[in-house]
């Protein structure tokens, strides 16, 4: 008679459809998982600075008469300001935490995927500064050419007064803008698309337009400058797979403008100056 007895690793053992989600669920669970990410920030972003544009388009006031704020005060009390505005980069990172999370490997380097693996810092970040010259300069250019058109809002980076702690607070709030655009459209959606099966093109083009998108509160030249960096972002990332040379040269055109600004519109108001 043969034996009823069972091995213990065939009576603990998953059935192979429960070990392992079939491909449609895998695939579903990443889209959730991407939908997110970016309902927590960048997306969020986008849609309203679609609803934004159609707010200012809409108005009274003329686009090129408006202005806005990209680092207002929060307070008219000088400590709480301080506060808010350093709780308010650090919530702002909470999608960046997050893919780090998602993406977080357990043996070295931990955020390969993510295209940082700690070597070649110099490089990468000369690498950075040269890419201002290519992004910074063209989009200088093509804000004075939005705002004499009249389809650019006067843009205002540093609108928080001046304290002692006004620079630092400004260039933090620069490394925050790096790290939350890209980590999140560069190293997570590149990583996160690519398992899903998409092209290289399509996937720039498709980060792109979302870069550009959340600038639409601008006007047609920020959609249309912040299309053109992504797609050079997007183009050679694809190519290198390293992140720090974007970060560099994201950090680097925010900190200049937000900390920069009341000095330019102070010594060519005609071009930098708000309106009246």
């Amino acid at each position: 008679m043969p034996s009823r007895r069972r091995s213990i690793g065939s009576v603990f053992s998953t059935p192979p459809s429960a070990e392992q989600p079939n491909q449609e669920d895998g695939r579903a669970r990443l889209w959730w998982e991407i939908a997110i990410v970016l309902a927590l920030g960048l997306g969020q972003s986008a849609v309203y600075a679609i609803v934004q544009l159609a707010y200012r388009l809409t108005d009274e006031v003329p686009l090129a008469d408006q202005t806005a704020t990209l680092n207002p005060s929060r307070s008219d009390r000088e400590v709480f300001d301080l506060i808010y505005q350093v709780l308010s980069i650090g919530f702002s990172l909470v999608p960046v935490i997050l893919v780090c999370f998602l993406l977080w490997q357990s043996s070295r380097p931990h955020l390969e995927r993510l295209g940082l693996d700690g070597t070649r810092v110099g490089a990468d970040a000369g690498r950075g500064a040269l890419l201002v010259l290519a992004i910074g300069i063209p989009g200088l250019a093509l804000y004075l050419a939005g705002r004499a058109l009249g389809l650019t809002v006067a843009i205002d980076p540093a609108g928080i007064d001046a304290h002692w702690w006004t620079v630092p607070v400004l260039l933090l709030a620069a490394a925050r803008a790096s790290l939350q655009e890209e980590v999140v459209l560069l190293g997570y959606l590149f990583a996160r698309l690519r398992q899903l099966g998409w092209s290289p093109w399509t996937i720039i083009i498709a980060s792109s337009v979302l870069r550009a998108s959340y600038h639409l509160y601008q006007g047609a030249p920020a959609f249309i400058g912040n299309l053109a960096m992504g797609l050079l972002f997007g183009w050679l990332f694809a190519r290198t797979g390293r992140l720090l040379p974007f970060l560099v040269a994201h950090f680097i055109i925010d900190a200049v403008a937000f900390v920069g600004y009341p000095w330019a519109a102070a010594t060519w108001p005609a071009l930098f100056g708000l309106p009246g």
